[in-house]
C-alpha cells in the first residue's frame, strides 16, 4: 500500500492541500484555490522540492467525494510526472479558522480512499504500454493532531478494504471476454471467496433445470459457456442477536452482444461491461466479509452470455417461471430482466427481508440521468437509505417511478408478458415495472439501474476511462447499516 507515517524527510515531492483562505507559504492566486485544481510549482534547483498544490475549495462546503476526488487527482498527477514518493501536508484547523462539515477522521479516511483509487491502473492485457510505477505516501500524524495515531492506521485500514472491493469490481468489469467468460466468472468468485467465512454454491447445468431457472437457461443458449446462478452468504449476526437478511442481486451478461438482436456499431466493446451489477456486488461482498460485518447477506449473481447462434434463444420466444408468469421474447437484447427473475424467485426461498438488485439494465437511463447517477425504483425507506448513503459516498443514486399506467406496454398477444415495451419511450421505467412481477410479497425491494455509472468514457483527472466500481461501497454500506438500527417486533 505504500503509505508511510512521519517519515516525510525521505519524499521527493510535497503535496499541499490548499483550502480557501489558507494562506500559504508560496504566492497562490484564489482560483488555484478552488476544488478540484492542480497546480505545479517545479523545483528551481536540485535542492528543491517539486509541489504539487491541490485546491481544496471552502471548508465549509467540503464533502467526502471531493476529498476523494482531489486525492485520486493527485495521485494520478504524481505518476503521470513519474514521481516515486510524496507528502502530503495539510494545515490543521485554527482556532477561528472556517469550519467543516466533515469530522476530521472523515476527511483522513476520504484522502485515504482517493489517493488508493487513483493509482488503480488495468495493466492485465497490455504490453509495451504498461506500467507498473507506485507512490509512496508520506503523512505527517501532526497534521491530523485530532485523531490518535491507532486510529489513523484503523481509518487506513478501513480504506484499503473498501478500494479492495471496489478495486474487485472494476477488474471484473475491466476484464476481456475471452477471459471472462460465465464460466470463467463463477471459477473466479470460487476463488475469491473460498478460503473466507463465507459459504458458496454454483447453481449449473441440471439444478438450474430443477430449479426451473427458466430466463438464464435461455439466455445462455447461444454461448458455448454455460449459465450459472452464484450464491455466496456470509452471516457474522452475532449469536443471539437478529438482523435483516438482505439478498444482493447482480446481472452478469459477461457479454452482451443482444442476442439475435445482435447490437450493431463501429465499437461495441462496452458489450463486455454488461456485467458491472455482478463485480458491484462482488466488490460489496469483499468488503463486508473482509471487515467481518455483523450481518446476514446472501449474494445472487446471474451470469451468462447473450450471443446470437444456432441454438441462441430468439424473438417471439416464450419462457415459462415457476411463479406461473409467461414472458413473450419481443427482443432477445432485453435480456438483463430475464436473469434477474429468476434471482427474485430463488431469493423468496431464501427468506430474504430486503432485496437489491442492481444492473446495467438500460441505455435510457443514461438518456434520463447522464453518467454521474443511477436510477433507483422501489421500496421507499430503502430508496432513501440508499440515496442518502449514496450522497456520502459518491455513488450516487436518483428515485424513479413505478409508473402503474406504463404497465399497458408489457401486455403480450399470447404470453403473460413481454420482455420489452411497446414504445420506445420509458424503457428504463417499464423494464423496472417488468421486474416487480417477480417480488413477492413478503420481501421489501428496491432496483438499480447502473448502466450510466457503470464506465468511464473519457479520462478524468481522478480517473482513467473505463470501469468505475460503482456500486460496491453502495451495497456494503447499506448492508452494513441494517445492522445497527433498532430492531422492531423481532426484527430490524
Amino acid at each position: 500500500m505504500n503509505i508511510i507515517f512521519d517519515e516525510s524527510h525521505a519524499a521527493e515531492s510535497r503535496v499541499y492541500a490548499i483550502y480557501e483562505g489558507d494562506e500559504p507559504p508560496f504566492r497562490l492566486p484564489d482560483s488555484r484555490k478552488r476544488s478540484g485544481s492542480l497546480t505545479w510549482l517545479y523545483a528551481r534547483s536540485r535542492d528543491e522540492a517539486d509541489y504539487l498544490i491541490a485546491g481544496m475549495g471552502s471548508r465549509e462546503q467540503l464533502t467526502a467525494e471531493k476529498v476523494r476526488k482531489a486525492a485520486a487527482s493527485v495521485a494520478r498527477a504524481l505518476l503521470k510526472e513519474h514521481k516515486t514518493s510524496a507528502v502530503l501536508i495539510r494545515k490543521p484547523l485554527d482556532a477561528g479558522s472556517e469550519k467543516t462539515k466533515l469530522t476530521e477522521a472523515e476527511e483522513f479516511q476520504a484522502w485515504m480512499e482517493g489517493w488508493l483509487y487513483g493509482l488503480y491502473q488495468f495493466n492485465k492485457h497490455r504490453g509495451v504500454t504498461a506500467t507498473e510505477a507506485s507512490i509512496k505516501l508520506h503523512i505527517r500524524s501532526k497534521d491530523w493532531e485530532g485523531i490518535p495515531r491507532e486510529e489513523l492506521d484503523s481509518l487506513l485500514s478501513i480504506a484499503a478494504v473498501r478500494e479492495r472491493g471496489t478495486r474487485l469490481a472494476r477488474d471484473l468489469v475491466n476484464e476481456s471476454p475471452e477471459t471472462l467468460n460465465p464460466e470463467a466468472f463463477a471459477a473466479v468468485l470460487e476463488a475469491r471467496f473460498k478460503d473466507t467465512e463465507a459459504k458458496l454454491h454454483v447453481y449449473r447445468g441440471q439444478e438450474l433445470h430443477e430449479r426451473q431457472m427458466n430466463g438464464l437457461l435461455a439466455v445462455g443458449k447461444g454461448s458455448r459457456f454455460g449459465p450459472s446462478l452464484v450464491e455466496i452468504t456470509y452471516d457474522g449476526v452475532p449469536a443471539g442477536q437478529k438482523g435483516s437478511h438482505v439478498v444482493l442481486i447482480g446481472k452478469g451478461i459477461t457479454f452482451d452482444m443482444g442476442g439475435m438482436n445482435v447490437k450493431t456499431g463501429r465499437d461495441i466493446s462496452d458489450a463486455r461491461m454488461d456485467m458491472g451489477g455482478a463485480a458491484a456486488v462482488a466488490g460489496a461482498m469483499e468488503i463486508l466479509i473482509s471487515r467481518k460485518a455483523p450481518v446476514k447477506v446472501t449474494a445472487l449473481i446471474a451470469v451468462a452470455d447473450n450471443l446470437p447462434d444456432q441454438h441462441a434463444m430468439l424473438p417471439s420466444s416464450v419462457i415459462h417461471y415457476p411463479n406461473g408468469i409467461s414472458v413473450q421474447i419481443a427482443n432477445t437484447d432485453g435480456e438483463g430482466r430475464l436473469i434477474i427473475a429468476d434471482a427474485l424467485l430463488h431469493a423468496a426461498t431464501l427468506q430474504a427481508d430486503q432485496v437489491i438488485d442492481i444492473a446495467t439494465l438500460t441505455g435510457n437511463v443514461g438518456a434520463a440521468l447522464g453518467l454521474e447517477l443511477a436510477g433507483i425504483w422501489g421500496d421507499e425507506a430503502m430508496t432513501r437509505e440508499l440515496v442518502e448513503i449514496g450522497e456520502r459516498n459518491g455513488e450516487r443514486l436518483w428515485p424513479m417511478p413505478l409508473v402503474d399506467e406504463y404497465e399497458s406496454e408489457l401486455r403480450s398477444d399470447y404470453a403473460d408478458l413481454r420482455n420489452v415495451g411497446t414504445s420506445t419511450l420509458a424503457g428504463a421505467i417499464t423494464a423496472a415495472l417488468f421486474i416487480r412481477h417477480f417480488v413477492p410479497a413478503s420481501m421489501k425491494w428496491v432496483h438499480i439501474d447502473m448502466a450510466g455509472t457503470v464506465q468511464y468514457k473519457r479520462e478524468f483527472p481522478h480517473a482513467a476511462a473505463g470501469a468505475t466500481g460503482y456500486g460496491a461501497r453502495l451495497l456494503a454500506d447499506y448492508v452494513e447499516k441494517q445492522f445497527h438500527k433498532k430492531p422492531a417486533s423481532g426484527k430490524e
